[in-house]
């Protein structure tokens, strides 16, 4: 693997954490535990639409935004995220009445943040494309259990099968964590990369670039599908195919994006979103929906069990699972290009209407979070 110095250590103390939270009962993806994660990540942009909140129960976004006066008044609630902070703090206020403070970063910034104040929460909200590391709070008891928001009854048939039993989170849509993209200048559509298997042809040796699992929320996701569908020694035999190839691991997505169109690689597994930018941007590049399916990051909102803000927290997630929500996400949002995860809502026009999305399980995927980052760190540092 391609990686420079500081990518190495940077991967070895990544997993250390995450081993220390492993033990824990908590397999989440860390960096280091000190580390503030008050920076943007992959994206966020501005906008309009509805929710609210109740004393028990919470509402739909869409009735209680006919409300004359929101019901927050003015009470804070602290939301980290990923994604999407410009877009859902201006609506949210507008709708509730409630104010966001808003801590954005990478999905290793966030997670890092979270294992740090384990002892002493200053979340009340996490809204993320980890599910598994999402999951693996709950296992390790910091999730509000049992709660279902009447907006849940609005999700689509795919966004139910990831709501878990115990109601910890709730899907607020999902996207490619990887597809295949390539540039058009080096490989004509014949000659391009089709399957995931052809990520280790000898053809595409030394061109292949993919976001790091210990860094960028969606990689661990994309990563973990292979590791459950082939099984733990199947993903490595693949992986290590694919790294003998040649392949260059990056932070995160958008660096996958700059070294595509700089010319360094000219394959990538890239988020979906980062890919479809490049081509709207007029870059000479292609996008491959892969026929076994593009490894799925879904993006969950979970909230604190010891939350002081409950209702205003139920009223966050109610907003998120609002069709007008999503559908301003989708319009407006710089990631804007996923699978939204209640009905009534319209995905982008140019989105591969036979796109498949695949996932592993959340469950499997956080029991073994911990020792497929400590093995890809492993490959790294060789």
């Amino acid at each position: 693997m391609n990686l420079t110095h500081h990518r190495k250590l940077a991967a070895l103390a990544l997993v250390g954490l995450s081993l220390t939270a492993a033990g824990c009962g908590n397999a989440n993806n860390n960096n280091n535990a000190g580390a503030a994660a008050a920076t943007a990540s992959d994206s966020a942009a501005p906008s309009s639409a509805a929710a609210s909140p109740s004393a028990t129960a919470v509402a739909s976004p869409s009735e209680s935004a006919s409300a004359s006066t929101p019901a927050g008044n003015g009470e804070t609630l602290t939301v980290y995220l990923n994604d999407f902070d410009d877009i859902v703090k201006p609506m949210f206020e507008a709708q509730t009445g409630y104010k966001l403070n808003i801590v954005s970063g990478n999905g290793a910034e966030i997670m890092s943040r979270i294992e740090a104040e384990k002892g002493n929460p200053h979340w009340d909200v996490v809204w993320m494309d980890a599910m598994p590391s999402i999951e693996g709070l709950g296992k390790a008891g910091q999730l509000l259990e049992g709660w279902e928001p009447a907006a849940a009854a609005g999700l689509t048939d795919f966004a139910k099968t990831f709501v878990p039993a115990n109601k910890a989170y709730y899907p607020t849509g999902a996207h490619a964590a990887g597809v295949i993209v390539y540039n058009t200048k080096s490989f004509g559509a014949a000659d391009a990369p089709k399957r995931w298997a052809d990520l280790a042809d000898a053809k595409y040796k030394g061109t292949v670039g993919m976001a790091d699992p210990a860094v960028a929320a969606p990689a661990y996701p994309f990563v973990s599908w292979f590791f459950q569908d082939k099984g733990i020694e199947g993903g490595q035999s693949y992986f290590d195919g694919v790294f003998k190839n040649g392949a260059h691991v990056y932070p995160k997505n958008p660096n996958v994006a700059k070294a595509l169109t700089g010319g360094e690689i000219k394959v990538a597994a890239l988020q979906e979103s980062n890919a479809y930018t490049l081509k709207n941007d007029g870059e000479p590049i292609e996008i491959v929906w892969p026929e076994e399916g593009a490894p799925a990051s879904v993006r969950v909102a979970a909230i604190q069990k010891n939350s002081a803000h409950q209702d205003a927290a139920k009223a966050f997630v109610a907003f998120l699972l609002d069709p007008k929500t999503q559908q301003a996400l989708i319009d407006q949002g710089d990631e804007s290009y996923f699978e939204p995860s209640v009905a009534g809502v319209t995905v982008k026009a140019d989105r591969n209407p036979s796109a498949k999305l695949v996932a592993a399980d959340a469950s499997w995927a956080s029991e073994h979070e911990a020792e497929i980052k400590q093995w890809f760190a492993d490959r790294s540092v060789k």
